[in-house]
């Protein structure tokens, strides 16, 4: 980039933090983001939490803003569209995609009506429908709440005597829980920005499966990318991820996380469109793979920004 590319960002509020419960997360890769763009030479200052960043927004301090804020408040919609009514560009997805994939009920609505497959769920609102549920959908199950990020609140299920519990602990986080028929086989992500599917990671915990801890914590999850799959089928995964990505309304960067059954079949599971950027991230990890080092993945991310 030159330097007029980035004098014309402008003074660039990087937002983190907030008061959602992957709070610490986005703190971890605040930092990591801070560093590049400061390596970068942009012009920005770190604002903690939505509230303040749009006081700030309002008294006209910033130009635009690279939002690593993750979960509800940050990532679904309603910051996106209090800086629309400024005219204030924003990195990542507008308005309707932002909302939409916040919400993984609403998402695999979307997805089933548009013929692509997501593995059969329920709702669940009490824990006292968990008979009915495992009579409709067997065993094992996942369980999560609708609106979180970073695995939080979501249980594994393999008997029927953890699903009441598994449900109650998820609508600690929300009222409306989704249980979802497990599907037996690895598991990828496909990481998209501006338009481009990188290279697929595959996923191989060490614990039952990838969940807060192994994100960020335990460091014994194995990474494959290239993901080792053949490159006709990683293509294929990667067409279903894009579109996939494109009929939610996602924009700009974002991921998609899938899983492959016994037969060969991907099974979509959901959208995060604003991705951790720790250390042990999935956008990093895929950008390196597609020769993209952190400091242009955070420029490129910034050039996504968009005030429509």
């Amino acid at each position: 980039m030159t330097r007029d590319q980035v004098l014309g960002m402008g003074h660039v509020a990087l937002v983190i933090g907030g008061d959602s419960a992957e709070r610490e997360v986005s703190l971890r890769g605040g930092e990591a983001v801070a560093r590049a763009l400061a390596s970068l030479k942009v012009q920005y200052s770190v604002v903690d939490g939505p509230r303040r960043l749009l006081e700030q927004v309002a008294a006209g301090h910033y130009d635009r803003v690279f939002n690593l804020l993750h979960g509800r408040g940050g990532e679904d919609g309603a910051l996106q569209g209090a800086l629309r009514i400024y005219g204030i560009p924003v990195t990542g997805s507008g308005v309707l995609g932002s909302a939409l994939t916040m919400d993984k009920l609403q998402t695999k609505r979307v997805w089933q009506a548009c013929g692509l497959p997501t593995p059969p769920w329920q709702v669940a609102t009490a824990a006292s429908q968990a008979k009915a549920m495992v009579e409709t959908l067997g065993l094992p199950l996942f369980v999560k709440p609708a609106r979180e990020g970073s695995s939080i609140g979501m249980s594994r299920v393999d008997r029927i005597e953890q699903l009441g519990p598994a449900i109650e602990q998820a609508l600690a986080f929300d009222e409306r829980v989704l249980v979802e028929r497990l599907i037996d086989g690895p598991e990828y992500t496909a990481a998209v920005l501006d338009g481009q599917v990188l290279p697929l990671i595959g996923l191989k915990p060490a614990r039952t499966f990838y969940d807060y801890a192994a994100k960020y914590e335990s460091g014994d999850t194995e990474y494959r990318c290239p993901c080792g799959l053949p490159e006709a089928e990683e293509a294929a995964l990667a067409s279903l991820c894009a579109e996939a990505f494109e009929v939610v309304g996602a924009s700009g960067w974002g991921r998609v996380d899938l899983m492959v059954d016994g037969q060969g079949q991907p099974w979509l599971l959901e959208v995060n469109t604003t991705p951790g950027m720790t250390e042990r991230s999935l956008v990093p990890k895929a950008a390196r793979a597609a020769g993209i080092e952190f400091e242009e993945l955070v420029w490129r991310i910034l050039k996504t920004s968009r005030s429509d």
